[in-house]
């Protein structure tokens, strides 16, 4: 069968482009060469999939000269590439689908936010409340089958980024067992803050009954980082696919409705997601190692976090 290349919009959040991965995995089994166009992240992210990722430009017309050379690119390899749908908008937003049509691709999307006029092939939305079931319908609606998504995202990770994780499990001397929290979290939901208030404490809970405690902040988190978790280990700069490993070797990680929380799901780490404004239906993170706590709209108690913590860890600290 020749290639057939897909252009693929990613989101704009590392949590989305996460739960999106099994989508682009079933587009990849039903015979689509993905080409994906996202943030400045994701090809560090990806790096354990192998897929070119093309950062995205700052301007609309640096991004339509963009996914216009991307087009003459893959038409080369693809004579029928102008008569099917040859790019796919993972967003929802008009802005996404307007991009890629402006360079004059064939657009499959949902058909939200105004932008029907601009969509070549209009998908269904995914039937299951969740974010994962939303996207894992646009890779049924371009295969033409239906099918479930699956338990686990199972995240890939690269072996230079895994070996760099190890190299820093061993010169911190973390080899005993670590846990990791994720207390950072960008956005806001209904204009109420997505970080649990409670992280401070947690951190002193874990590091009183002799846990290592990491924390690993993102960019412009580490002066709160070190001012708020004095006595966790800061891992500042540490790029996304390493950070994924550090996640899944971890005893334990505790996090937000963030990122991090995200990808720590789908390496299979497991995970206490600790969610207060989150629809919790749409954006839990998605895996059978996941422990979520709710109380929406406000936020779980100190002793619901702290019992599920002492029930995942079990009941005496690693040896050191």
């Amino acid at each position: 069968m020749p290639p057939r290349p897909l252009i693929v919009r990613l989101c704009n959040w590392i949590g989305d482009v996460v739960l999106g991965l099994p989508a682009l995995q079933r587009l990849q089994a039903g015979g689509y060469q993905l080409h994906l166009y996202g943030k400045g992240w994701a090809p560090t992210l990806l790096s354990g999939y192998g897929w070119p990722v093309t950062v995205r430009a700052s301007t609309l017309r640096e991004r339509v000269q963009q996914l216009t050379a991307m087009r003459h690119q893959h038409a080369a390899l693809d004579a029928g590439m102008a008569q099917r749908s040859n790019a796919l908008a993972m967003p929802n937003s008009f802005s996404s689908a307007l991009e890629l049509r402006l360079a004059g691709l064939r657009v499959a999307g949902v058909a939200r936010d105004g932008r029907s006029l601009l969509l070549a092939q209009r998908i269904a939305p995914g039937a299951g409340p969740h974010a994962l079931q939303s996207f894992w319908a646009l890779a049924d609606g371009l295969v033409g089958s239906s099918g479930a998504p699956p338990a686990d995202i199972g995240f890939q990770i690269a072996a230079p980024a895994r070996q760099r994780a190890q190299a820093l499990v061993a010169a911190r001397g973390w080899a005993g067992g670590y846990v990791c929290i994720a207390p950072f979290a960008a956005g806001t939901v209904h204009k109420m803050d997505k970080r649990w208030p409670g992280f401070p404490d947690l951190a002193r809970r874990l590091v009183a009954m002799g846990q290592t405690v990491v924390v690993c902040p993102g960019p412009g988190e580490a002066d709160e980082a070190h001012r708020a978790y004095p006595g966790a280990q800061v891992v500042a700069d540490l790029p996304l696919d390493a950070y994924a490993a550090l996640l899944q070797g971890s005893r334990l990680v505790v996090a937000n409705d963030t990122g991090p929380g995200h990808i720590a799901a789908a390496t299979g780490a497991p995970l206490i997601s600790v969610l207060g404004p989150t629809r919790v239906a749409q954006w839990r993170p998605w895996g059978s190692n996941v422990t979520w706590l709710s109380a929406r709209p406000d936020w779980p108690g100190m002793g619901q976090v702290m019992a599920a913590v002492q029930e995942r860890l079990g009941p005496s600290p690693p040896a050191h």
